[in-house]
């Protein structure tokens, strides 16, 4: 069948669209160990579902040079798409053409997508692989970041937005993935700085390699700017797809609702001996959650930053939650400076997007020290606070053990409206823990005492018999009930079906003044 020669040249500019910086730079960027703009897209969307948008856009710079190189979609390919057939907005930089580098219309093909997901209310992706601002446009470049970096903080708790590090991210690059709600990055294969090694060289006199100055694994397990990292490009997008799948299009939805065969009755006795008898003895409160929620699913957020605290997402009675939890197994779960806004950040998330929030308590406090107090732990843990006190999704809490000081207010007590707050047998909600309290209360007695180790044994029985448990709280309505372990799914899936109409507001406001 004859073609049309119109149509015919119009194939021609889509494929060489398609080849964006050509073969021999497409196969330069395979030898890195990494995928195509195009190819991560394909990975990433729906089979099929893809539509490229602005493919025949160039460049407009005529300096040094640049007249002689223009390629159709510069160096970013932009457009939508569908994940489990939801609509998603994507940009992918295109490291073949120019290094990715981000010029003027580089960045306007990324703000139109981004102000069509905001009319949407659909998340937007945004898949990093740039050498950073395009040199030969000068202070354009910079103004076209702004322009994004606008866009992205305007989109804020509106709609979903997620970054991928799929290699370099550097200089102001940087700042465009931190204003999302989530990064991902590729070990061995991304990073992200605000000044490289050489520059690092040269003003601190530090020899240091890409990957030990913002590496995959630095940024996941020391700075906290990675929320989860992966060991192939393959299994970062996969994640995002699995991330999207708890969390709603945009702030007006409720997350999506998926049918589980997991009973919503079920009873776990395993929890009822989860907890050792010596308190202080650590235990896995991974193990707790993955056994109370839906199939035992938890996908872990910021799982190597401040191991202290895990948070993530789960299901229960197929409803999606964000899961805070104290973790015994780490500093006894005591809550510190970057646990605090580890889980502050995801617990305002979860409030923007309509995501309830489910807090497992074993916290014996914060962590003292000078080196607490003077990194300004008090600001820190005040952010926590204020995000738990601000929120007015359903919030259910589980004391499992230790609530105690200044902790047990914080982490969602009843006070700082928690809607049902629940205690498990071992829990121990005080001032503070036995030991403690017998050395303050009955210091002259200790020390007037024929046997003061004796004595003191038998201060502490009495204490955590009056006060280490939950009944003293439960008596005066700070805690709904006390359950038996193995009811607490149930118990959680009845109270999220009770609270699914829940309506709660703020005082109106601009915007209030979190201590940062």
């Amino acid at each position: 069948m004859t073609v049309n020669p119109k149509t015919q040249q119009l194939r021609e500019i889509r494929a060489q669209s398609r080849l964006g910086g050509g073969q021999e730079r497409i196969e330069a960027q395979h030898k890195r160990g990494r995928l195509t703009a195009r190819e991560r897209i394909d990975l990433l969307v729906d089979k099929g579902s893809f539509r490229e948008v602005d493919a025949f856009v160039v460049h407009r710079t005529s300096d040094f040079g640049l007249d002689q190189q223009k390629f159709l979609g510069d160096s970013v390919v932009t457009g939508w798409g569908t994940i489990e057939g939801r609509l998603v907005y994507v940009f992918s930089q295109d490291f073949t053409v120019f290094g990715g580098s981000l010029g003027e219309v580089h960045a306007e093909k990324i703000c139109k997508i981004m102000d069509m997901a905001l009319k949407s209310g659909a998340p937007v992706i945004g898949l990093n692989d740039s050498g950073g601002a395009r040199i030969q446009e000068g202070v354009v470049s910079l103004g076209a970041y702004a322009d994004i970096f606008l866009r992205n903080t305007l989109a804020s708790g509106v709609i979903p937005q997620i970054s991928a590090i799929m290699g370099p991210c550097a200089g102001g690059a940087v700042y465009s993935p931190a204003l999302t709600d989530f990064i991902f990055m590729v070990r061995n294969s991304s990073y992200m700085f605000v000044t490289g090694p050489e520059v690092v060289k040269t003003v601190t006199h530090e020899n240091v390699s890409f990957e030990d100055l913002g590496g995959a694994s630095v940024h996941s397990e020391t700075s906290g700017v990675c929320h989860v990292a992966t060991d192939t490009e393959a299994d970062t997008l996969y994640m995002i797809r699995k991330l999207l799948s708890f969390i709603p299009q945009n702030n007006m939805e409720d997350p999506p609702l998926v049918s589980t065969s997991d009973d919503p009755l079920r009873m776990e006795e395993t929890l009822d001996t989860i907890i050792p008898e010596d308190p202080s003895k650590p235990y896995e409160m991974k193990d707790v959650i993955r056994l109370i929620v839906d199939d035992g699913q938890y996908f872990e957020i910021h799982e190597y930053f401040a191991p202290n605290i895990t948070v993530g997402f789960a299901r229960l009675g197929g409803h999606s939650v964000g899961v805070i939890a104290n973790q015994p197994n780490v500093l006894a779960g005591v809550l510190d400076i970057d646990s605090s806004d580890k889980a502050a950040r995801f617990v305002r998330f979860c409030d923007a997007f309509n995501i309830p929030l489910v807090t497992f308590v074993d916290v014996p406090g914060f962590l003292p020290g000078t080196g607490q107090e003077h990194g300004g732990i008090i600001r820190h843990g005040a952010k926590l606070l204020y995000a738990y006190c601000e929120a007015t999704v359903p919030k259910l809490t589980i004391v499992t053990r230790k609530a105690y000081g200044g902790a047990y207010d914080v982490m969602s007590s009843k006070h700082i409206r928690g809607d049902v707050n629940l205690a498990w047998p071992s829990a121990e909600i005080a001032v503070m823990g036995p030991d403690g309290a017998v050395n303050i209360i009955f210091r002259k007695e200790l020390a007037s005492a024929e046997d003061p180790l004796k004595r003191k044994s038998e201060l502490v029985a009495d204490y955590r018999a009056k006060f280490a448990n939950p009944y003293v709280a439960a008596s005066r309505g700070y805690i709904d009930d006390v359950v038996e372990p193995r009811e607490t799914r149930p118990r959680l899936i009845n109270a999220l079906e009770m609270l699914s109409n829940k309506r709660d507001a703020n005082p109106a406001k601009k915007h209030g003044c979190i201590p940062l």
